[in-house]
């Protein structure tokens, strides 16, 4: 059985997560080259996800520190600066985990959500058909009659007092996760002052739904998996489906896809790890 060649990997990887000195982030523009190159990122690394993340590609790879002084801690101010610039998407989105996408690759991501035409009228559907919670309801449609709202007074006017603190951001992350809301800034609110501004997603990037509509989702899966594996290198199958989220039928039939037009190569085994690998050709011995 053909094997991944790990020398090759780790070289690789090295490159696209921008683990040398040599290619670390130091400036806003660099970081959204970087999303850009990558198509979608983690803001922080995550634990048993593999995927390139802003913090590593400026920090480099290390934990990261509870010390708010750290150099690295930057990004926090890349991030926050950017909200509702419109120069890359940012969200609660991949395992509801803070995610980059880059302008280009997010319509592949909006035309797997369940936003099917009118935002006035999906999210009812949702909520009927028990995929919306009554707290995400009343968030989305909160937004929807006003407008843009901080966290603080978004959970006045949602009539979520007193909801668990659990509750509502699970809500917030539920409509984020299915490109519903995003953060569109930072406001001077709450105990900390600091508090995420949030807007309906449709009404703040009208394009972006316009975008999605001629990508069918067989399409977007592919894209995005040969973005990962562009990224990432080589996985297994039970990596895309933790990542993504999608059902093993639909990810099977994308991986059987991409090997069969010769963009990934599968059927691999790793000389540390057990379990069948696919990878890029490049990296096969």
């Amino acid at each position: 059985m053909p094997s991944v060649d790990l020398t090759k990997l780790k070289a690789y990887r090295a490159q696209t997560y921008y683990l040398s000195p040599v290619i670390r982030l130091t400036t806003p523009a660099q970081a959204l080259d970087f999303v850009n190159a990558r198509g979608f990122v983690y803001f922080w690394p995550i634990k048993g996800i593999t995927l390139p993340s802003l913090w590593v590609a400026t920090a480099g790879d290390r934990p990261v520190p509870d010390n708010h002084d750290d150099p690295g801690n930057i990004t926090w101010d890349w991030k926050d600066k950017s909200l509702g610039q419109k120069i890359w998407y940012y969200g609660k989105i991949l395992r509801r985990k803070a995610t980059f996408i880059s302008l280009d690759v997010a319509p592949y991501f909006y035309a797997l959500s369940e936003n099917f035409g009118s935002p006035e009228e999906d999210y009812l559907l949702a909520y009927e058909e028990g995929r919306l919670t009554q707290a995400a309801k009343q968030i989305y449609e909160t937004l929807l009659d006003k407008g843009s709202l901080d966290t603080i007074s978004l959970r006045k006017e949602a009539r979520l007092l007193n909801a668990k603190e659990s509750v509502f951001n699970r809500a917030l992350e539920d409509l984020q996760k299915d490109f519903k809301i995003l953060p569109v800034g930072i406001a001077e609110a709450g105990a900390w002052r600091y508090a995420f501004r949030y807007e309906i997603t449709a009404r703040h990037m009208p394009e972006l739904p316009e975008k999605a509509r001629s990508i069918g989702e067989a399409e977007a899966r592919r894209k995005l998996v040969e973005l990962y594996l562009a990224s990432v290198g080589a996985v297994q199958v039970r990596d895309l489906i933790r990542l993504f989220g999608w059902p093993p039928e639909l990810t099977h039939r994308t991986v059987a896809w991409l090997v069969q037009n010769g963009i990934l190569k599968d059927d691999l085994s790793h000389l540390q790890m057990s379990g069948e690998w696919l990878a890029l050709a490049e990296l096969v011995e």
